[in-house]
């Protein structure tokens, strides 16, 4: 069921993607796209709750998380409806990794392994607190899993702590003060 769900979000978010997209002109014939459609992240609502990105996109500790989401081409992704749980490192957890390691995965040639990173910072479902048990396995959307730890009332999830949690309208927001590097490949 798992591979199931993985599957069909790894073909929504590709589905999603914008690259190459073709539209047809009065004879039939394919024409390429001049502008890119618009997709939900650019659904204008100021009453509604805010979905996941738009509360990373008004959190000044979430720049590069947002930077690092449109480079990987996920903004509209994680702007429907999920529900998702996202892990969302600050700006601080990403300034501690190697140097160049950000600079490295927002160029272009490196979207796969952007996507990989930020797939291994989502699970489908959302997730409140109260959720989290201690010696708990989450899968992630990048097929790989993390471990939940709580004790003394404080979540850590693969031993990044969970600074706070944030209801969006599609799900939870957990940030976290380290940013979750998945396992190698085997």
């Amino acid at each position: 069921m798992k591979r199931i769900l993985y599957t069909a979000l790894i073909a929504s978010l590709a589905a999603c993607s914008n690259e190459g997209v073709k539209e047809q002109n009065n004879d039939g014939g394919a024409v390429p796209a001049e502008q890119p459609a618009a997709g939900q992240s650019l659904v204008q609502d100021d009453q509604s709750q805010k979905d996941i990105v738009k509360v990373a996109v008004g959190s000044k500790d979430h720049t590069t998380l947002v930077a690092a989401l449109k480079a990987a081409e996920y903004v509209d992704v994680l702007s429907n409806a999920g529900p998702f749980t996202v892990f969302a490192p600050t700006n601080a957890a990403f300034d501690k990794l190697p140097a160049g390691t950000v600079d490295g995965l927002l160029k272009p040639e490196a979207k796969k392994d952007l996507r990989n990173v930020l797939e291994y910072h989502v699970t489908l479902s959302a997730l409140k607190p109260e959720n989290l048990k201690d010696g708990q396995t989450l899968g992630m959307v990048n097929g790989d899993n993390v471990s939940v730890s709580v004790k003394d009332e404080k979540i850590r999830i693969n031993g990044a702590n969970v600074l706070a949690s944030v209801p969006a309208s599609n799900g939870m927001i957990y940030v976290i003060d380290a940013v979750l590097l998945p396992p190698a490949k085997k």
